[in-house]
């Protein structure tokens, strides 16, 4: 347990009665040179002077001065931000550890978190109906209400029987840009007056937006968040931290998506895979903080753990656009200038790494066809065989491979920029008065991640030309990005399937992974919003979008982006104009006087529902998935490949009937119609588990002939979907592993990756390497990652997925990082014996193992520490 938070810790006061900060320089000084310190690392020293035991802050403050990568310290966020695919399954697990707690004889009022926590409802919106639609909005706004009824329904009363949860419902927008411009106060403020930085942890990769307020955070699996909730410490070690200086300044009709597109490619063949970014320099000074919020949003793309920028004259600048208080904006300047956490006071810290890279380079871009860093310059689409010119198609048919079937605006990344959003009206603004439209075969939606967004386009008379070309607004929520295109038209469906076309889709997301956008489509390709509304009036990605003409006009005159393209001048104009603080105001007032409405008392424990398929007692402290790690040989459940991504892992997307949760919920009574996503259903583990390793695009090197979720039995060699596979192995008794190649995980921070593998009986993951995130999940679960030594991978050892698997030497606790040995015998009898190092990297994560991951053992500590609520 820590200290009170600052309690024994010298203070300075800050000018103006804006309180007090702990002194970190005077307790930085017996140990080392604070102002040597990166941003992040001042963030952290000043979280340990006010949070750790005074025993042992010196040690621990010792090995962060000095960067002892080797030695952990304790981290305590302020507070945790959920989305509600992640925060509810969170949610459903400190329900039923209240249960647990219960049954073996402990007070559930204890199950309580300790900080506070907020959950913003943005990944439930389908789009059903497209922006074309005049009624698009209160549609598809009641279809998720009804279809999440039982969900909406528990988060109702999560809200009233937990302390220090605040939940968000749907309408409102998406959690990263809601916390952007509303939820952080960037330094918080105790009752005694002390202040301090907001710091926090989110079950969403993309937390790391904040980032660009200053404020340090990243995404975690739902499994350590629920550890955060309860006032449970991160045992961290230092990251390396790696400074990016940005130079030069943007090209002409450059938009923040083009830049974070390029910054992408380039930092993900730089190694900063688990780094912490700062980015410094000229460029970054100038960059408006929207801009910096699209930069810091994509930091998983690019494989960092954080992508912060310093607070500066920017950060107030946005405080004070978006209605922050004039006391707060007051307080956050002092704070950071009393603990060095001004922009200039950061000038000259010693990095481990200092990267450059020139804002002046990047043109405007795509990025495709199945991963963010496949970056296309729009100069380069036409030297493209797969995207070549072709003729125009006729007005009303459906092209040929590359057809458009969804242009999606959408995305925290993008609908949190007002300078995307004004160009992209522009654009449309200018297409309409040329009397063009969108192809008719194109789904065209607008999900803002933010009603703000709304309030300012109107204003600038700009939501009606987005309307006439079919991107109305859908709903305020993830949508597209997260898998929730909704279906297409039949007639499309049907041609796609008849002739086998390669459908695309063009959305302003942040992820294009195989199958994640929509199951019919092959394709994905992200771009600014602008972009967007050009590819929609084109149809097809066989058009040269930066030369090509787009359309003809009312006169038969062709149309090209040059013609449509709004200068920056006209931009900033019109954001100048109509992007005002009593927008922010006015949305987040009304938010605030949602919240305040009074609450119905709730039972402490939940009243769970056996006919449920969305809301379950989750079965984490059953004897049998707490049992000791296999001494046994396991089989192969799936050999995989390279970047296999946590979509391939637990997809939120659309369930088709086919699938094993198809099937399940047919079995149960649910018609197609009603299935929602995998998303929305993984608050019942019987139907979770079966979206495990459920992509339609998945493949298993064991069945090289499907495409999908099979596996095949040995030894008898059968094929069988995977699930089912995975159950007739669960009947004979045999543990279960998966091997796979590098980047195990990549993608979003989705705990089920972890928990539906376990739950399927996997009890080791053997990679190349793991995504920081899932690692940590797997290990949190009770599945042991374990790493090939550099030079060995599946392909050099000859796997099959024929051979039988022990781990052998290991014991609990295990050592961090230590190494094993994995014993794989061959069909033919062979055998061999191959280094791997065990990817339990702390001594913390250790204990957390033996106990059989992080829940039975949150449960076994409340239980003996016996305190009074």
């Amino acid at each position: 347990m820590s200290a009170p938070a600052g309690a024994s810790s010298p203070r300075l006061t800050l000018p103006d009665a804006a309180g007090t900060v702990v002194d970190v320089r005077a307790a930085a000084a017996r140990v080392g040179r604070y102002d040597d310190l990166p941003y992040a690392a001042r963030v952290f020293a000043e979280n340990l002077v006010r949070r750790s035991d005074p025993a042992a802050l010196p040690e621990a403050l010792e090995a962060l001065l000095r960067r002892d990568g080797t030695r952990d310290f304790a981290y305590y966020p302020a507070r945790v931000v959920l989305q509600d695919l992640l925060g509810t399954p969170a949610l459903v697990d400190l329900a039923g550890l209240r249960d647990a707690l219960a049954e073996r004889g402990g007070d559930p009022r204890r199950v309580n978190p300790a900080v506070p926590t907020q959950l913003v409802v943005d990944h439930s919106l389908n789009v059903d109906v497209a922006g074309d639609v005049p009624d698009a909005l209160a549609r598809n706004m009641r279809i998720e209400a009804e279809r999440n009824a039982e969900r909406f329904a528990f988060l109702g009363w999560a809200r009233r029987a937990f302390r220090n949860v605040d939940i968000v419902m749907p309408g409102h927008g998406i959690l990263h840009q809601v916390n952007l411009e509303r939820l952080s106060p960037v330094m918080r403020q105790q009752a005694d007056g002390l202040v301090f930085p907001d710091t926090l942890v989110g079950t969403d990769s993309h937390t790391t937006m904040i980032n660009a307020l200053g404020v340090v955070g990243w995404g975690v699996g739902g499994i350590e968040a629920e550890s955060v909730m309860l006032g449970r410490p991160i045992r961290m070690s230092l990251p390396p931290l790696v400074a990016v200086g940005l130079i030069g300044e943007r090209r002409p009709g450059v938009q923040a998506t083009d830049l974070v597109l390029a910054i992408t490619e380039f930092l993900r063949t730089r190694d900063v895979v688990g780094a912490i970014l700062e980015f410094v320099g000229p460029g970054a000074a100038g960059l408006a903080l929207a801009d910096r919020a699209t930069i810091a949003n994509m930091a998983p793309e690019y494989g960092a753990t954080a992508a912060l920028f310093a607070i500066d004259d920017a950060t107030l600048a946005f405080m004070r656009l978006t209605g922050r208080a004039p006391q707060q904006v007051r307080r956050v300047g002092a704070a950071a200038r009393a603990l060095g956490l001004w922009a200039d006071d950061v000038a000259e810290a010693a990095y481990d790494r200092r990267l450059r890279f020139d804002l002046g380079g990047v043109g405007r871009a795509i990025a495709g066809p199945a991963q963010p860093h496949q970056r296309i310059p729009l100069t380069a689409l036409r030297d493209r065989g797969d995207i070549a010119p072709r003729a125009e198609t006729a007005p009303q048919a459906l092209p040929d491979d590359g057809a458009i079937v969804i242009a999606a605006i959408t995305s925290c990344t993008n609908t949190s920029n007002p300078r995307n959003l004004v160009a992209a009206g522009l654009l449309a603004q200018r297409a309409v008065a040329r009397g063009l439209t969108r192809r008719p075969w194109v789904k065209t939606s607008f999900a803002p991640g933010s009603r703000v967004a709304e309030s300012y386009l109107q204003a600038a008379g700009l939501l009606a030309p987005l309307e006439a070309l079919g991107f109305g607004i859908v709903g305020y929520g993830c949508t597209s990005c997260n898998g929730m295109s909704g279906p297409l038209p039949a007639a499309i469906e049907q041609e796609i399937a008849a002739r086998s076309l390669q459908a695309v889709a063009v959305l302003s997301g942040n992820r294009n992974f195989n199958g994640r956008i929509h199951p019919r489509v092959r394709a994905s390709f992200l771009a600014s919003p602008a972009l967007v509304v050009a590819y929609a009036i084109a149809g097809t990605m066989a058009v040269d979008i930066e030369e090509g003409v787009l359309g003809h006009d009312r006169n038969g005159r062709p149309v090209r982006l040059a013609d449509l393209w709004p200068d920056d001048a006209e931009v900033d104009a019109v954001c100048a104009a109509h992007v005002q603080p009593g927008q922010y105001v006015a949305v987040y007032e009304a938010l605030e006087r949602e919240a305040d409405a009074p609450d119905v008392p709730a039972a402490v424990r939940y009243a769970w529902r056996d006919d449920s398929d969305y809301i379950r007692r989750p079965p984490y402290w059953n004897g049998a998935l707490t049992a000791p790690f296999p001494a046994g040989p396991m089989r192969a459940l799936a050999i995989l490949g390279d970047n296999v991504t946590t979509d391939d892992l637990s997809p939120s997307g659309a369930i088709l009937p086919d699938s094993a949760a198809g099937r399940y919920l047919i079995a149960r009574g649910v018609a197609p119609a009603d299935f929602n996503s995998y998303g929305t259903r993984r608050g019942d583990h019987r139907v979770a588990v079966r979206a495990t390793l459920a992509n339609n695009r998945l493949r298993n090197e064991m069945t090289p002939q499907h495409e999908g979720s099979w596996a095949r039995i040995e030894p008898e060699g059968e094929v069988l979907p995977l699930f089912d596979a995975a159950e007739r192995y669960r009947a004979r008794g045999d543990a279960l592993v998966i091997v796979a190649g590098r980047n195990y995980g990549a993608g979003s921070s989705r705990d089920w990756a972890a928990k539906g593998v376990r739950l399927l009986g996997v009890r080791a993951v053997v990679a190349e390497s793991f995504e920081r995130i899932h690692r940590s999940n797997l290990v949190g679960m009770g599945v042991l990652p374990l790493e090939f030594e550099p030079g060995t991978t599946r392909r050099t050892l000859a796997l099959d997925g024929s051979e039988r698997y022990a781990v052998e030497g290991y014991a609990e606790p295990s050592p961090p990082r230590g190494m094993l040995t994995l014993a794989i015998e061959r069909r033919d009898g062979t055998r061999l014996s191959v280094p791997v190092r065990c990817r339990i990297d702390t001594h913390d994560e250790s204990a957390m193992f033996a106990a059989g991951g992080l829940l039975p053992r949150i449960a076994a500590e409340l239980l003996a520490e016996g305190v009074q609520p």
